[in-house]
C-alpha cells in the first residue's frame, strides 16, 4: 500500500486516505453522510503507519464522500500536544472543503481553560468543516501566456469584491470566480495593459475565534484552512468551485492575463491555543505550528499561531500545495503572504537559505513559476526587502514609502530617485534584476489612491476593534479636509495628485503592482484595513462616468505608453552614463542637490525619454536638458494624460511645471 501522496486519492474501486501525524496512538477516517443537522458517521481505522504517515484503503468509497478524522492521542497542552477523538479534522490535504464553524465552543478543543483544563467533551461533528473526496486531479490546460518579468504589469484584487457591484456580469456570477472571467472585466483589466491578476487568498478560509466572537468574517482571506482547495465561497454554483475556478484560469489565460495567488503558508485560521482545532491543532501540533517551552504557540505573524517552516510536514504540505496550484489549475505565481516567517524555522532569525525557501525554490514546477515575496512579518526581525534570494521578486515597502513620501512633500530627493530606477542599491548585489522589485504605492492593506489623498489619519471604527487596527503610519494627505468633500478645488487637487502617483508607478523600472479599483477612484471611507468588512465598504463601485471614467482612461494611457518603449521596462540596471539626473535649474544633479531637504523636483532621463516630476505646491520654471527637441507625451494635471500642446520644444527650453506634476517627454 503505498504512502504518498497524502490526502484522499480515488480510484475504480475506492479511496486511499493517507495523513501525517507522529504524535498519535491512533487515526480514524470518518465518512459523514445525511443532511446537515441529521449527519451520520462511520469511522474506520487507519491501521497502516509508515513514515509519520497514518493510511489505508476504503473499498467502494467514491468521489464526493464527506470525510474527516480523529486523533487519538496524549493531550498535554503543556507541552504542546492537543489530540482530542471528540473533534473532526479536516484534512490538510483536502481538494475540496465543505462548510463552516457554526458553534465556536464545539469547535474548541479544551474546556474550561486552554492549558490547565481537560479536552473538550463536545463532539464538532456538524458544527465545523469538512473535507470532500474528488476525482484524480486533470492536468491545467494550456498554453500558459508566460509573460516576461519585464513586461509584467499585476493587479491585486480580491475575487469576490472586484466584481460584486458590477453592472454587466450576471448577478448570480458576481462575486465569484466566474465573475472575474467575464469578458467585461477582463476587458477592463486588459485596457489597463494588466498581465497579471494577483488574487487575493483563493485557498479555502475559515474565520478566526475573534472574529466569530464578534460576528465578522475573514474577508481578505489571510486565515487558510486548507491549502490545496479553492475557497467554496467564491463559486457561483455550491460545489462547483473546482469546476470554476478552471473556468476563470482558462479566460484569463486566453486574454494574455496570468494568475498569480496570495498563499499563507505562515499561519492557520486555528488561532492561538485559545483557538479552534479544525485540522492541524489536532493532528499534530508540534509538528505543524513553532511551539514554545511553554505549550503556547510562538507568533511571529500576528495571528495566534506561526506555522514552523523548519519542519518537515510544513515544508512537504506547502510545497505541495503550491505544485498543485500549479499543475492542476495552471496557476502562474504565488505571492507568499509574511514570507519572512518561511525563512524563520522555529521563529528563529531570518536565513534566505532556509529549508523552505530553498525547496520551493528549487522545486522543478515551482522554480518555474513566478515567485513574490511579501518581505515582514509582525516582528522588527522579519523585516528584510532586499534579503531574499535569487528566485524570488518582493513587495518593494522602501517603494512604497518614498513615492508616498515624496508627493505629499517630505524625504529626500535621492531615496525617490533609487526607486524610480529600479531600487539597484536593494536588488543588484544579489543578483537579481530590476523586476525584481514589485513597485507599489497602494495595496489591500492600507489606504485606497483615493483615500491616500483623502484622509491623514485611519477611520478603521468599522471594525469593532476601538480603531486600534491597521498602521498609523499612512504617508498620507487630505489637502485641507478629513475625508470627502464638495470643494471642486480640493477634488482637483486630490485627483492630479493620484494621477502623478499613477504615472509614477508606471513608469518607474521594476514590476508595477496598481490596486484593483484605485482606477476607478474607489474609497474605503479612510478605513486602512478593512479585512472584516464584506459590504460596500469593500466592494469595487463600477460608475461610468466622473473621476472613475478619466482615473481609468489615464491609467490606460499610462500603461500603453509603458508598453510602447522596453526602455521604459528595461530588464537590466542601468549603468554609469545611461541615466542623467537633471536639475529643473537647467544642470546635472550635483552631490549637494541630493542633500537639498526643499529640493521637490527632478528630471530623469534615460533613451529618450524625460521624466519631470514636481511634488511642491506652487509652479516653477524648469529648463530641459540636452537631447532634444522633446515633445511631451502624459501630463498628469490632465485629467486624460493628454498634453495641451504636442508642440515639440528645444533642448535648453523653459517650461512652467504646474503643482503637483508629473510630465514625460520623448526627446529625438
Amino acid at each position: 500500500m503505498p504512502v504518498f501522496p497524502l490526502g484522499a486519492h480515488a480510484d475504480a474501486g475506492g479511496v486511499r486516505f493517507a495523513v501525517a501525524s507522529t504524535s498519535a496512538d491512533a487515526v480514524e477516517v470518518c465518512l459523514v453522510d445525511g443532511p446537515d443537522g441529521e449527519l451520520t458517521e462511520r469511522r474506520v481505522a487507519l491501521t497502516e503507519r509508515t513514515f509519520g504517515v497514518w493510511h489505508g484503503y476504503l473499498p467502494g468509497v467514491a468521489p464526493g464522500q464527506r470525510y474527516g478524522y480523529r486523533v487519538h492521542g496524549p493531550y498535554r497542552p503543556w507541552d504542546g500536544v492537543r489530540a482530542n477523538p471528540a473533534k473532526i479534522l479536516v484534512d490538510p490535504y483536502a481538494r475540496r472543503i465543505t462548510g463552516r464553524v457554526t458553534d465556536l465552543r464545539a469547535a474548541r478543543g479544551w474546556a474550561a481553560d486552554p492549558m490547565t483544563g481537560p479536552p473538550s467533551p463536545v463532539d464538532s461533528l456538524g458544527h465545523v468543516p469538512l473535507s470532500v473526496v474528488t476525482g484524480p486531479d486533470v492536468p491545467a490546460p494550456g498554453p500558459r501566456p508566460d509573460v516576461p518579468w519585464s513586461d509584467t504589469v499585476i493587479a491585486e484584487l480580491h475575487v469576490r469584491g472586484y466584481t460584486r457591484q458590477h453592472p454587466e456580469v450576471p448577478p448570480e456570477q458576481r462575486g465569484t470566480y466566474l465573475g472575474l472571467a467575464h469578458p467585461a472585466v477582463i476587458e477592463h483589466l486588459t485596457r489597463l495593459g494588466v498581465t497579471a491578476v494577483e488574487l487575493l487568498p483563493v485557498a479555502a478560509i475559515a474565520d478566526e475565534p475573534p472574529l466569530l466572537d464578534r460576528g465578522r468574517s475573514n474577508y481578505w482571506g489571510y486565515a487558510t484552512l486548507g491549502f490545496l482547495a479553492p475557497h467554496a465561497g467564491y463559486a457561483s454554483v455550491p460545489g462547483a468551485e473546482i469546476e470554476e475556478f478552471r473556468t476563470m484560469v482558462a479566460a484569463l489565460h486566453a486574454a494574455g492575463i496570468e494568475v498569480i495567488l496570495d498563499m499563507v503558508p505562515n499561519h492557520t485560521a486555528e488561532g492561538g491555543v485559545g483557538g479552534t482545532t479544525l485540522s492541524y491543532r489536532g493532528l499534530d501540533a508540534r509538528a505543524y505550528y513553532c511551539i514554545g517551552g511553554n505549550g503556547y504557540d510562538a507568533d511571529i505573524t500576528g495571528t495566534g499561531n506561526t506555522l514552523d517552516s523548519g519542519s518537515p510536514t510544513v515544508v512537504r504540505l506547502v510545497c505541495d500545495a503550491l505544485r498543485h496550484w500549479v499543475t492542476a489549475f495552471g496557476v502562474d505565481g504565488f505571492r507568499i503572504d509574511l514570507a519572512s516567517v518561511l525563512g524563520r524555522p522555529r521563529s528563529g532569525g531570518f536565513d534566505p537559505n532556509a529549508p523552505l525557501l530553498t525547496a520551493i525554490a528549487v522545486d522543478p514546477v515551482l522554480s518555474q513559476a513566478k515567485l513574490i515575496a511579501e518581505p515582514w512579518d509582525a516582528t522588527g526581525e522579519g523585516y528584510r526587502v532586499g534579503g531574499f534570494g535569487v528566485a524570488w521578486s518582493e513587495w518593494n515597502g522602501r517603494y512604497r514609502d518614498a513615492v508616498r513620501d515624496f508627493w505629499r512633500g517630505h524625504g529626500g530627493i535621492g531615496e525617490v530617485a533609487s526607486r524610480l530606477t529600479g531600487s539597484s542599491d536593494v536588488y543588484k548585489m544579489s543578483g537579481r534584476r530590476p523586476w525584481a522589485s514589485i513597485n507599489f504605492v497602494t495595496a489591500h492593506d492600507g489606504f485606497t489612491l483615493r483615500d491616500l489623498v483623502s484622509y491623514e489619519r485611519k477611520h478603521n471604527e468599522a471594525n469593532g476593534e476601538g480603531n486600534r487596527d491597521g498602521t498609523d503610519d499612512n504617508r498620507s494627505q487630505n489637502f485641507g479636509v478629513e475625508g470627502e468633500t464638495s470643494s471642486p478645488v480640493i477634488v482637483s487637487r486630490r485627483l492630479a495628485a493620484a494621477r502623478a502617483m499613477l504615472g509614477t508607478l508606471l513608469l518607474s523600472t521594476g514590476t508595477p503592482m496598481l490596486l484593483g479599483g484605485d482606477e476607478l477612484w474607489r474609497t474605503q471611507g479612510g478605513n486602512n484595513n478593512a479585512y472584516c468588512l464584506d459590504d460596500p465598504t469593500s466592494w469595487v463601485e463600477w460608475p461610468a462616468d466622473g473621476p472613475a471614467a478619466s482615473l481609468t482612461a489615464f491609467t490606460a494611457r499610462v500603461a500603453e505608453i509603458r508598453r510602447s518603449s522596453p526602455a521604459l521596462h528595461r530588464d537590466r540596471f542601468y549603468r554609469d552614463g545611461e541615466v542623467l539626473w537633471w536639475h529643473p535649474a537647467g544642470r546635472r544633479m550635483g552631490g549637494h542637490d541630493w542633500h537639498d531637504a526643499g529640493l521637490r523636483s527632478l528630471g530623469l532621463l534615460r533613451a529618450k525619454w524625460l521624466l519631470l516630476l514636481h511634488a511642491g505646491p506652487d509652479a516653477v520654471p524648469a529648463t530641459l536638458p540636452p537631447g532634444g527637441p522633446f515633445t511631451p507625451v502624459l501630463d498628469s494635471t490632465r485629467a486624460d494624460g493628454v498634453p495641451v500642446s504636442c508642440r515639440s520644444l528645444p533642448a535648453g527650453t523653459t517650461i512652467t511645471l504646474p503643482p503637483r506634476s508629473l510630465l514625460l517627454l520623448c526627446g529625438a
